[in-house]
């Protein structure tokens, strides 16, 4: 089995440190565990989300809330049909006071930045933004400002509005580490939401003051590197290449998941097992993230989707039939 590198002690810092930063982000988006823990997952991985569901389910609240747990800088653009790349990348403009030309940056130069409702905005303004989550920097005018990290992009769409929108063509879904399912939270969740929001407070404007900042941006960029340093068995590496490769010949499936799939799916499962404490990888962290990392990789058949068949159904028959290493 693969050794991990990691000291006991920065193993043992990091977990508690992890706890607590779930603990914190629980003050303010009640329930939702699973997308908590996947987003913090990503965070820890260096990727981005792509967060699916209809609106007012908690999407801006859990990006604040995570965003102060390490007193990162919070951004936030309201993707429209007439938004230009400028306007979030940002542009040059002529100071008459100074004469001379200045940069105005734009609201990508942040630590968490929520890309609302990205499928709103044609695909040059996707394109802006995909291409400074895939280099970690923004050229204007021929000159390169790096993004201080971390940095992390969390894109969102509804799911069943589409009029008025520019689908994500498939080589741009690929850049995001994850994409991630928010539904409506069980009945006993959504009254002790209900509760904590209406208690005491005026309109609805989102609270995240209950949340303690317990890092710095370098603290998470700590964890990161703990997170790569996670082991890695060659067994289990080999299960999660088994999993992306069997997405290409599967049945029903019009489109596989390509090599990004698996480096994808090996960096989450990583995350996932530091925030279960461990400091390898098991078989078990590679299917719970599996369909986090591969659901928007892949592309069921015409005909498996008027029957009702998602690309999750299809992960989940697949992972079924795909052996997991024993020892």
């Amino acid at each position: 089995m693969a050794q991990s590198s990691i000291p006991p002690e920065s193993l043992a810092q990091a977990v508690r440190a992890l706890a607590a930063m779930r603990a914190e982000i629980a003050k303010a988006v009640v329930g939702q565990t699973d997308v908590v823990e996947q987003t913090l997952a990503a965070l820890l991985a260096g990727g981005h989300v792509l967060i699916e569901g209809v609106p007012g389910l908690g999407k801006t609240l859990l990006v604040r809330a995570l965003a102060r747990t390490f007193d990162g800088q919070f951004g936030r653009i309201q993707f429209t049909p007439d938004l230009m790349p400028a306007d979030v990348t940002g542009h040059t403009l002529y100071d008459q006071g100074a004469r001379q030309f200045t940069t105005r940056r734009g609201p990508v130069f942040t630590n968490l930045l929520l890309a609302d409702e990205i499928n709103r905005a044609p695909a040059k303004t996707q394109a802006a933004l995909l291409e400074v989550m895939q280099e970690g920097q923004v050229t204007i005018e021929g000159v390169a400002h790096p993004l201080a990290p971390p940095f992390m992009v969390l894109a969102t769409q509804n799911p069943i509005e589409q009029e008025g929108t520019y689908a994500l063509p498939e080589a741009q879904l690929d850049r995001f580490l994850l994409k991630i399912r928010i539904d409506y939270p069980p009945a006993d969740e959504e009254a002790r939401m209900v509760r904590q929001v209406t208690a005491g407070h005026v309109g609805e404007r989102l609270n995240v003051d209950a949340v303690a900042p317990l890092l710095k941006p370098a603290g998470v960029i700590t964890l990161q590197n703990i997170t790569a340093a996670v082991a890695v068995d060659d067994k289990v590496l080999d299960y999660a290449v088994r999993i992306v490769r069997a997405t290409r010949t599967w049945t029903g499936v019009a489109m596989g998941c390509g090599p990004r799939g698996g480096i994808a799916l090996v960096r989450a499962a990583r995350a996932t097992a530091l925030i279960a404490g461990r400091d390898f990888v098991t078989p078990d962290d590679v299917k719970r993230i599996a369909a986090p990392a591969l659901r928007h990789r892949m592309l069921p058949a015409p005909e498996l989707e008027i029957e009702g068949h998602t690309s999750d159904s299809i992960l989940r028959s697949l992972l079924e039939k795909v052996e997991a290493p024993r020892t």
